[in-house]
């Protein structure tokens, strides 16, 4: 496929497989997505008790120097972190439980559909927004981008796939390079041998000899 030129005069590599490729999820990336949109609706349901009734949580943070911890908090020995318990209202919960739940309603829609950057945009809006209990969302939103990047760039998913072709590319790179350098050291080596043709306007005219 030839390369495309850009709006500012760049060279536009061209994708090694078609658009909707890209764009969609192969048989692997479907239930993986399957599975992390199930884990978010079992957060949702493990965060359901605390919306209708008022419960008691604890909150912890790293202490400081000399494990001081700040106003509200106390240092408990045992686990090396300030620790307090609070009581929350039910209505403390509804915008957690329903980002989570709408966004993985979101990730299960968007597998089903095929829909790589919809799966991946909901993964990492869900991994950012609940901290390292989001990781797993955050892992599986970034592996989806760099899939795609592979596809565009190599035309496989895969490490081992985008590897091997990579190397080829190499080569075959190298290889057009040392046959390009070759073309061109011929092409000195001719127009040096070739000598010039005398100029008409500053060669001056020969008399002919007289006998």
């Amino acid at each position: 496929m030839p390369a495309t030129e850009g709006r500012r005069g760049r060279t536009k590599r061209p994708s090694m497989v078609p658009r909707q490729v890209v764009l969609g999820i192969d048989k692997v990336e479907q239930p993986i997505s399957f599975i992390a949109g199930a884990i978010a609706l079992v957060l949702a349901l493990v965060i359901s008790p605390h919306l209708f009734k008022s419960t008691w949580v604890t909150d912890t943070l790293k202490p400081g120097k000399l494990n001081a911890c700040v106003n509200g908090y106390h240092f408990v020995k045992s686990s090396g972190l300030c620790s307090r318990t609070r009581l929350t209202h039910p209505s403390d919960w509804v915008p957690q439980f329903l980002e989570i739940l709408l966004v993985g309603l979101a990730i299960l829609a968007f597998a089903w559909w095929r829909k790589r950057a919809g799966v991946a945009v909901s993964a990492l809006f869900l991994g950012l927004a609940l901290g390292t209990v989001g990781l797993p969302f955050l892992f599986l939103g970034g592996w989806l981008i760099i899939r795609a990047l592979r596809l565009q760039k190599y035309g496989d998913a895969s490490f081992r796939g985008s590897s091997a072709q990579a190397r080829e590319m190499a080569k075959a790179k190298r290889s057009n390079r040392k046959t390009s350098r070759r073309d061109n050291v011929a092409s000195v080596a001719t127009h040096a041998t070739t000598p010039p043709a005398p100029s008409k306007r500053y060669t001056p005219k020969q008399t002919p000899r007289k006998r």
